[in-house]
């Protein structure tokens, strides 16, 4: 197990830029972070099992740290790389389209203003956008929901073993679509709101599409937890209406009749089965997806245009090569650039929000099944080399930009260990017993105990947050020291070119005090020559800084408490 040092990430630094670095750290720290919770979980497989409250409230402690420590690690890095700040640097888009300019009376610039509040009106847009996508992919994955519902627990006829994957079908093939469809309408509203500046635009961007991904990961897991669960044997009955999905294959209609109201039992596997799929056999289709699928398909695409080209040749038809007029010298390296430039652009962005996404699953579901955070450490030490190796060799060099962070991401995190604390404990709830409720039915879940028990965890969470980040804050580190050195030696120079080099020189231990006669007779000879008042007797006394350093000694230690000596 190979960790990337301080030094690997400043190689990446200096060839992809800030942004891609930034990530490759947080990948780094999630997953050496994993080890714990790892080691951990398999314990409480083991030994405690599934909704374990020992498990949630360890689980719910690792999130908040993992997210204040990446917070500080954050700040390290900026500090190391010289960019601390710099998204306030911002960059102005070039489809932004002011209203009016203003001659800045500081600086004498021209500023080209949009007014925030008609942005702020735009705005406003977002909350019926979210409404309709919610409303969209929730009745989509509801309705895939109800009829997997209805043919894996209520119908019993001909081919149910095959029509038990229709929703899983309808899944891949209507969700990818329709995310897509209000991707583009997402994006279409966020140039509506015409944001001034690149990071303030995909700030935005980014958080409406985290609104999308959570709907789509999130949504069916939480159908089965607070829905199923709860209200399966109530909401079942009323599932005859998907029976039109199996009606073709069935011999009587006995096999599509639905239990009556109280007569359906639930399966308390249902959620563990789950959780495991998207965090198994999901992350194994987005690896395959991710990084196979594309490599695959480049190939298979230049094997084609290379059949082409042959056929094209026999024919007599092939047109000029493009490289026919390189200059030998140069033709190697020409190759490699027109190959390169076929390849498909890298977007840092994708993988952050995978990331984002896995650890979702962990901070919100993994107290179903304990095992989840040893799948994702073996993914995520599999998805280290391979996004290394996609970005060197299947994409595009990125062009470096720069950053201070990984943006909205880190709000996304924090949001995503806040709720984790609540539906951590609300699952510990209602699962307990082996999945079966508080008192071994789900009819027995009292509202006022289970509202209880999310107020209580959220305070705890809160507390323990505050703990953390004064913990955390409380750690020195290389960028810290770094800093403090940095604002040392601005000061040193301010003063030093205020009030001279020598200002901060440190002087050498006060000289005793030095009084003879000769040095009385001169004093008494100066005075006799001036007229002194009670101020000009007291001064005289302690002409230089070392006297008034020994007076000043002398009257602290007879202010001092005789038990004070003692101690010194």
């Amino acid at each position: 197990m190979t960790f990337l040092k301080v030094e690997d990430l400043d190689e990446i630094r200096n060839r992809f830029g800030e942004k891609i670095a930034y990530y490759f750290a947080f990948t780094q720290i999630y997953f050496a972070f994993l080890i714990f919770p790892a080691a951990f979980g398999f314990a409480s497989w083991v030994i405690l099992g599934s909704f374990s409250p020992i498990y949630a409230l360890v689980n719910g402690l690792w999130c908040v740290s993992l997210v204040e420590y990446w917070k500080r690690q954050e700040l390290d890095l900026s500090v190391r790389w010289g960019v601390k700040g710099v998204a306030g640097i911002q960059k102005k888009r070039r489809d932004f389209k002011h209203e009016k300019e203003i001659r800045d009376p500081v600086t004498g610039e021209t500023l080209q203003i949009f007014p925030a509040t008609k942005r702020l009106s735009r705005q406003l847009l977002q909350a019926p956008f979210g409404l309709l996508a919610a409303l969209a992919l929730g009745t989509l994955i509801a309705t895939c929901f109800g009829i997997e519902i209805f043919l894996s627990e209520v119908y019993n006829g001909p081919g149910k073993t095959l029509l038990v994957f229709l929703p899983t079908g309808l899944l891949t093939t209507l969700v990818p679509t329709l995310t897509t469809m209000l991707t583009t309408v997402a994006t279409r509203l966020n140039d509506y709101e015409n944001w001034e500046t690149t990071e303030s635009y995909e700030s935005a961007l980014t958080q409406k599409i985290f609104v999308l991904n959570f709907i789509t990961s999130y949504l069916p897991i939480f159908l089965t937890a607070f829905v199923y669960v709860p209200f399966g044997s109530i909401v079942v009955p009323y599932l005859d209406v998907f029976n039109l999905t199996a009606r073709p294959f069935a011999q009587t209609e006995k096999q599509l009749q639905t239990p009556d109201v109280g007569a359906f039992v639930i399966d308390p596997s249902r959620l563990k089965k789950q959780v495991i799929y998207f965090t198994v056999t999901a992350q194994i289709v987005n690896f395959a997806m991710e990084t196979i699928l594309p490599y695959v398909k480049r190939r298979g695409f230049s094997k084609y245009q290379e059949m082409k080209s042959e056929k094209a040749a026999k024919k007599g038809g092939a047109g000029a090569d493009v490289s026919i007029d390189d200059v030998p010298e140069e033709a190697e390296f020409l190759k490699r650039v027109r190959n390169e430039a076929e390849l498909d652009v890298y977007d840092v962005a994708t993988d952050l929000r995978e990331m984002v996404v896995q650890f979702g699953y962990l901070s919100l579901f993994s107290v179903v099944w304990p095992l989840t955070p040893v799948s994702f450490i073996i993914n995520n030490w599999i998805e280290l080399r391979s996004d290394a190796v996609k970005i060197c060799l299947e994409m595009q060099r990125p062009t470096p930009q720069r950053a201070d962070s990984i943006g909205p991401w880190l709000d996304s995190l924090e949001f995503l260990a806040w709720l984790g604390s609540i539906t951590t404990a609300a699952l510990a709830y209602l699962f307990s017993n082996d999945g079966l409720g508080p008192d071994g039915t789900p009819a027995t879940i009292q509202g006022w105990a289970l509202l209880l028990t999310i107020f209580f965890s959220e305070h705890v969470f809160l507390l323990v947050r505050w703990g953390v980040r004064l913990a955390v804050s409380k750690i020195d580190s290389p960028g810290m020291e770094k800093e403090r050195g940095e604002r040392f030696m601005v000061r040193k120079r301010y003063l030093q070119d205020t009030l001279g080099r020598d200002v901060l020189d440190v002087p050498s231990d006060y000289m005793e005090e030095k009084i003879t006669r000769a040095s009385l007779e001169e004093d008494a000879r100066q005075s006799s020559l001036r007229t002194t008042g009670p101020k000009e007797h007291f001064w005289s006394r302690q002409r230089t800084w070392e006297e008034s350093a020994k007076v000043g000694a002398n009257l602290i230690e007879k202010m001092a408490p005789k038990e004070g000596k003692k101690q010194q």
